[in-house]
């Protein structure tokens, strides 16, 4: 077997120019200045990633929790007082929250079908957010919080960490260096293992969850626990499947990457073949998001994209980790080149000679991420007054491409978009799916 060449060193030569090019700042160079006081929508298992970071930076006073479901919010409150001493305030309703306490950041990492409304109300109030990713259910409330951020001169991070990720610095700069030739198609993907899907009984929310204010703008269906915690992003009214979760990360990566804006043409395929019809009969649910998928997105000077899912058939020729397949790959005159996750990044030379080249991923623990660079990118960027590396615009173009592929799969068939003027060219069917009605009492942001 060919020997693989292991680019240990490959970092530290490059570290300056793929800092540049990320404009993420040095961890370790922030002093302990100002003090930020610092609260939360959404206490669940990502957001507290997220505020153990926050913590962990120094430069964060942890003033108030806010979440429907109390025993989330009770948990989180106890974890804080023993990390940073002080108890912060609880809250069960955001707006509440923000117009007491006045934080100078807020911590967004509610369920996706939140986050336009709790975004665009902290940055109204005056506080700087961090808001995770995807920035948003449908296309025009992602234009509605740039155009907040814009108008309230607040910095918005969203959380694709994966462009402040040391070896996907490296890999860009890779990428960018020529060494890969010219690119004709990029393949992103994500595989997991499952099979057939049987529904689970609706039963009363539990104690302490306010479940009406959990579904909140969205359709409000009777709670089940495939639902909540953790499950809602594959609940089409609360998320946008596998695509709208994992695809943002990757599709994100290969904008940033290439420096892509929007793809001009969309179309994508899938279904339930495996897990099996929907069910939300009144007495049960399944989840509603389909068990495989496929996306063809067409980008300027002939580029195709694709992304690919399935939760079936995960198997060992198709891994790129022990772990999981899982990343993009960057087809191109001179080579293929892998860019992952837990595996790093790998370069195949075309030339079958030349071995491999390979650099290992710098990752954080729990859940192997790179939060804490994230954040220090977000401090940074308040205080030099200049945009983030994740900003709300560019997190928000990175939530379209999937989007766009959502809102194919739901019509059956491609859609030409206007990325400019934000229209499905010619087509009012498409046009009408851009938004949706809201549940009252809650406004759809213009």
């Amino acid at each position: 077997m060919m020997e693989l060449m292991r680019r240990r060193d490959f970092l530290k030569a490059s570290a300056t120019a793929a800092l540049t090019l990320s404009s993420a700042p040095a961890v370790f160079a922030q002093d302990k200045g100002k003090q930020y006081s610092t609260a939360i929508i959404g206490t669940g298992w990502w957001g507290m990633n997220i505020l153990h970071e926050a913590m962990a930076s120094g430069r964060c006073r942890v003033t108030a929790l806010c979440d429907v479901d109390q025993n989330q919010l009770q948990q989180a409150a106890s974890e804080v007082e023993q990390k940073s001493g002080p108890t912060p305030r609880r809250y069960t309703d955001f707006r509440e929250m923000l117009a007491w306490e006045k934080p100078d950041i807020c911590i967004v990492a509610t369920p996706d079908h939140w986050h336009p409304l709790a975004m665009i109300a902290a940055v109204k109030q005056g506080a700087h957010v961090y808001v995770e990713k995807p920035v948003s259910h449908t296309i025009l409330e992602g234009r509605a919080m740039v155009t907040a951020a814009r108008a309230a001169d607040r910095v918005v991070q969203v959380g694709t960490h994966r462009r402040v990720s040391q070896h996907c610095i490296s890999g860009r700069d890779f990428v960018r260096s020529g060494k890969v030739g010219k690119i004709g198609m990029v393949r992103c993907f994500v595989f997991y293992g499952g099979g057939p899907e049987q529904p689970r009984a609706n039963s009363p929310s539990p104690n302490g969850l306010d479940w009406d204010f959990w579904c909140g703008p969205a359709t409000m269906r009777p709670f089940n626990h495939k639902i909540h915690p953790k499950g809602f992003r594959n609940f089409l009214d609360y998320g946008n499947g596998q695509l709208g979760d994992w695809g943002i990360h990757w599709l994100d990566q290969v904008r940033w990457i290439m420096d892509l804006k929007y793809p001009r043409k969309v179309y994508s395929a899938g279904g339930r073949t495996i897990r099996g019809p929907v069910v939300n009969d009144g007495k049960g649910q399944t989840t509603d998001a389909p068990d495989h998928q496929v996306a063809v997105f067409e980008f300027d000077d002939g580029l195709t994209v694709t992304w690919e899912h399935r939760w079936f058939a995960n198997n060992n020729a198709e891994k790129t980790d022990p772990a999981q397949p899982v990343g993009c790959y960057f087809y191109g005159t001179e080579g293929t080149f892998h860019q992952g996750w837990l595996d790093g990044w790998t370069f195949y030379p075309a030339d079958p000679k030349a071995p491999p080249i390979h650099q290992d991923p710098q990752l954080h623990l729990p859940d192997q991420q790179n939060i804490r660079e994230l954040w220090a990118d977000f401090l940074d960027a308040i205080e030099t007054r200049r945009r983030p590396v994740c900003d709300i615009e560019e997190g928000h173009l990175s939530t379209n491409v999937a989007l766009l592929a959502m809102l194919s799969l739901k019509l059956g068939r491609s859609v030409n978009w206007d990325g400019d003027r934000y229209q499905c060219v010619g087509d009012p069917d498409a046009n009408a799916l851009l938004g949706r009605k809201y549940r009252a009492p809650w406004v759809y942001p213009r």
